[in-house]
């Protein structure tokens, strides 16, 4: 067996930043690595905005959108996930199929994995549309590998291409040698993953060279390849001169999430670190050999945010062409307070909740109760649950001490091993169920006596409405209630509950859910589905009936979680060491004005982000319920900006700027023109000040009266933002003419 972690890796962009020729390129492959280190030096960059949203005024470079012939090209997705949940990628692709296939229509194809149950509950099987994609189907599997082709069932209904990994495992050995010959890198026995990625990759380069045969001269072909998965798949087809344009997106670098795993001061040093040191300590060397070369073999070579584009420079020695955002298919409402009426419906249902979990402790009132969530896997330090928990315990501290009436819940929903529900938290949705059929009972025995007095004419007695049964009755209901020890913290039973972080913390902090605790903590180990018999309610619903997602990651190369509560109107936390974080800083004047809170976590210690969160989460607790419904108003306004309609626009610059990286003749291109930065931001509201916070009462205990004279018409700024969203500006300095507003910054 050949040792991986003795390989060199050995890749340059240079090549591919000339033009060079597909053979100049594979030679790349072999440079010795110190040369390749010495040369990555030199293409240091300091952090540019590359491709930035402010592109969304149309100014997108060179090519207009009809100069692209879509009726002559093939364009082909690859990635682990398509047809597969794994993780966000599987998020990314299918959320952004629609806008591709009504794009590319009848020329676009998915291509990854063939999984049995996958394939028969997801895809509808059917015949390829074009004769030359069938010819190398059939090349295939003429010689014994499986390949399946049907339409993907979801918005847009794609087509996929799916290969038989298990079908093709016979040719393992012979593969392996393939890429040791190919760029010296080695696959040990026992890592299955990588093993895997293998075949597939040969498999869709083989599938390519036998397509690329039938097809000529035109149409021609772009691949665009996701993580370090589908690698092996560009790095053969490359090293094959197959003649097609490559774009490879990497949506977290791999030796990054280990390293950040391992809580290493990760940002602090990344030009520090011996990648091939660290990698090889983590015996994950061949799989960053594989997502390295992948990454210098492409044509063009893309991350989802600026942060990870950072991180990609330094950890992978290539700085990406192009950053292209996360989005989501945004569905408006054709009212605004449509949204905020379904937030209205999907909290009462989580306060019924509530009410069965804290039973015999409910001495709090839910209509001034908040209801906080973070969610995600269950990544304790780098999705910043270690730092929210610290600044809970801090929040808990201050409420109680300036006598807060408000009460906040806040819920962790991240999977962890668990072998069943906590029996008392079912008993307490027994319990609340059976009061209210109690109620339910006396209740409509009270209506009937009462509808009857009045047909006569009578003003009922109330001592007689009610018998002594019915006393009875609601004096069992009430002794149910009690109970002698203090509602859980976990709804399900841990299996390592002694050594889990988020117990182990929340002893720590000591919020155990008592009734002097203005904060109550529920931790939910498993994702939320509605036919739980304990919370039946799905994510996308209980996001909605929250009032503020907090996600203060350390590692989050993009995070959809603070993305799918903007899009749901829901104020969150984020910060700006996330992409998220970074791109709604970029273009937002004021954020917080937005409902986007933005903790700093690259430029401060972790005491002062704690500290920073803490007062985020208490301004937003001082709000009155006026003002939380102005803040989710202009948060959902957001939405446009992750809407794939626009964001889909920087694929689309990627793969143009393939093509004319691998045809030059045929699609001409100025690789070398600065990309323009002009663009449009939204301002901060004109109605209020910087942020939610500076407008409330001077003190903690501020009237429920809700002040109707403040200067607010939510028709009229909705149009004000649209107006300035059209007015161009250059990012960084201030138009003739405008002054600058309180809370703008300039980037």
């Amino acid at each position: 067996m050949i040792p991986c972690y003795l390989v060199p890796l050995c890749v340059s962009p240079q090549g591919l930043f000339e033009g060079r020729s597909l053979s100049t390129a594979t030679d790349l492959l072999h440079v010795p690595a110190a040369v390749c280190r010495g040369l990555s030096r030199r293409f240091t960059m300091p952090l540019s905005r590359s491709l930035s949203m402010s592109s969304l005024s149309g100014v997108l470079p060179a090519w207009e959108e009809d100069d692209l012939p879509i009726e002559d090209l093939l364009l082909f997705e690859v990635a682990w996930e398509v047809t597969n949940k794994v993780g966000g990628i599987y998020t990314v692709i299918q959320t952004k199929a629609k806008i591709t296939a009504d794009e590319w229509g009848e020329n676009y194809y998915m291509m990854g994995p063939y999984f049995e149950h996958n394939f028969k509950t997801q895809v509808e099987g059917c015949e390829p549309p074009n004769p030359a994609i069938r010819k190398a189907m059939d090349s295939l599997i003429h010689n014994g590998c499986q390949v399946h082709f049907g339409r993907w069932l979801i918005e847009g209904s794609p087509y996929v291409i799916l290969f038989d990994i298990g079908s093709a495992a016979w040719n393992l050995d012979r593969w392996k040698g393939d890429l040791w010959q190919t760029c010296n890198i080695g696959l040990p026995y026992h890592d299955r993953e990588a093993n895997d990625s293998l075949i597939l990759g040969s498999l869709i380069a083989w599938f390519f060279k036998e397509l690329t045969d039938h097809l000529g001269d035109k149409p021609n072909v772009i691949s665009h390849f996701h993580e370090w998965q589908a690698g092996p798949g560009l790095i053969l087809s490359r090293s094959r001169k197959i003649p097609m344009a490559t774009v490879f997106t990497t949506h977290a670098t791999l030796l990054g999430r280990y390293l950040c795993a391992g809580n290493a001061d990760f940002y602090n040093n990344l030009d520090k670190f011996s990648i091939d040191k660290e990698a090889g300590e983590r015996q994950i060397y061949h799989r960053y050999c594989l997502e390295r070369a992948a990454v210098h073999c492409a044509h063009v070579f893309t991350t989802v945010s600026q942060i990870t584009a950072v991180e990609a420079n330094h950890m992978l020695h290539r700085k990406p062409d192009v950053v292209t955002p996360n989005g989501l298919n945004v569905k408006k409402f054709s009212a605004m307070h449509e949204f905020q009426n379904l937030h209205s419906t999907k909290k009462t249902r989580i306060q019924e909740f509530v009410r069965g979990h804290f039973y015999g402790h409910l001495d709090f009132n839910l209509d001034k109760t908040l209801f906080f969530f973070i969610a995600g896997r269950y990544e304790f330090s780098n999705k910043g649950a270690d730092i929210f928990l610290e600044s809970l315990s801090r929040l808990n501290y201050l409420l109680r001490v300036h006598r807060n009436d408000v009460t906040v819940v806040v819920f962790f929903i991240m999977p962890a091993k668990t072998n069943n529900f906590n029996v008392e938290s079912l008993k307490g949705q027994a319990v609340r169920k059976q009061l209210w059929d109690t109620a339910q009972t006396v209740k409509e025995k009270f209506g009937k006596k009462l509808y009857d007095a009045l047909l006569k004419g009578q003003i009922p007695d109330m001592n007689s409405i009610l018998d002594r049964d019915d006393f009875t009755i609601m004096k069992r209901a009430i002794y149910a209630t009690q109970r002698h020890s203090l509602p859980p913290v976990t709804t399900h039973n841990m299996l390592d509950d002694s050594t889990d972080p988020i117990l182990s913390n929340v002893r720590r902090i000591g919020l155990f859910n008592s009734r002097n605790d203005r904060v109550k903590i529920i931790f939910h180990p498993e994702f939320l589905s509605s036919t739980s018999p304990l919370l039946p309610m799905d994510y996308e619903d209980f996001v909605r009936g929250c009032h503020l997602g907090v996600f203060p990651s350390y590692y989050e190369p993009w995070g959809y979680t603070p993305g799918e509560c903007t899009v749901m109107g829901i104020p969150s936390v984020t910060t700006n060491l996330s992409g998220f974080g970074c791109f709604m800083e970029e273009h937002i004047s004021d954020p917080a004005a937005y409902g986007i809170y933005i903790v700093d976590r690259r430029f401060r210690s972790p005491e002062e982000s704690c500290n920073q969160l803490t007062q985020f989460m208490f301004s937003f607790c001082q709000q009155s319920r006026r003002q939380r419904i102005i803040q989710r108003n202009r948060t959902e306004r957001l939405s446009d900006l992750l809407d794939w309609r626009y964001l889909g626009r920087f694929y689309v610059h990627a793969r143009r700027l393939a093509l004319s990286r691998a045809f030059p003749d045929k699609f001409k291109m100025d690789n070398t023109a600065p990309l323009k930065t002009e663009g449009f931001r939204y301002p901060r509201p004109s109605s209020v000040p910087p942020s939610p916070s500076a407008s409330l009462h001077s003190t903690p205990h501020h009237s429920d009266v809700e002040d109707d004279d403040e200067p607010y018409d939510e028709d009229e700024e909705a149009e004000r933002d649209r107006l300035n969203i059209k007015a161009p500006f250059v990012l960084g300095s201030v138009p003739k003419g405008k002054k600058k507003q309180p809370g703008e910054s300039g980037n």
